[in-house]
């Protein structure tokens, strides 16, 4: 299965189409707004008409998931779906089916100046080109670590 995730300002999935706003950034912030996450799955024919489970993780820079307060305590970002296509009637046999989701969120109390990066996994496999990363920008006034100056 192929797959593509794109990180966007707002998305919406209307008669199979997907209407992005603001698609394909990597910075945001530094305070918390509003996201969406663009996925954009590619079913095998032969893999139609069968249930796929699909998770997305929030991790950060050292591959940790995210933590986020919730009622029942501090729970790691997971987003889940599962998603199943059938082959609709006069396609050619063999053409991928094509599964748009958009998924858009409230802001996110990330800290500033932090990378991260959404890790898509289908059936429990995970692959490189099914992530999207992005960074907070640093508050104002704030230096990042590329401005220190050197130890020399």
């Amino acid at each position: 299965m192929k797959a593509l995730i794109l990180l966007a300002d707002a998305a919406q999935v209307q008669g199979g189409k997907l209407y992005i706003l603001g698609g394909g950034w990597s910075q945001i912030g530094p305070e918390p707004t509003p996201t969406a996450i663009v996925l954009r799955f590619e079913v095998p024919w032969a893999q139609a008409n069968q249930r796929h489970h699909w998770e997305l993780s929030l991790v950060d820079a050292d591959g940790k998931g995210v933590l986020l307060p919730t009622p029942e305590g501090e729970q790691p970002l997971v987003l889940s779906g599962d998603l199943e296509v059938g082959r609709p009637a006069g396609l050619t046999p063999g053409i991928d089916l094509e599964v748009p989701v958009a998924i858009n969120l409230a802001p996110l109390p990330l800290p500033p100046d932090g990378r991260y990066r959404w890790q898509l996994s289908i059936a429990g496999e995970t692959r490189e080109e099914w992530q999207a990363s992005f960074s907070t920008r640093p508050l104002l006034g704030q230096q990042g670590p590329e401005s220190l100056p050197s130890a020399d």
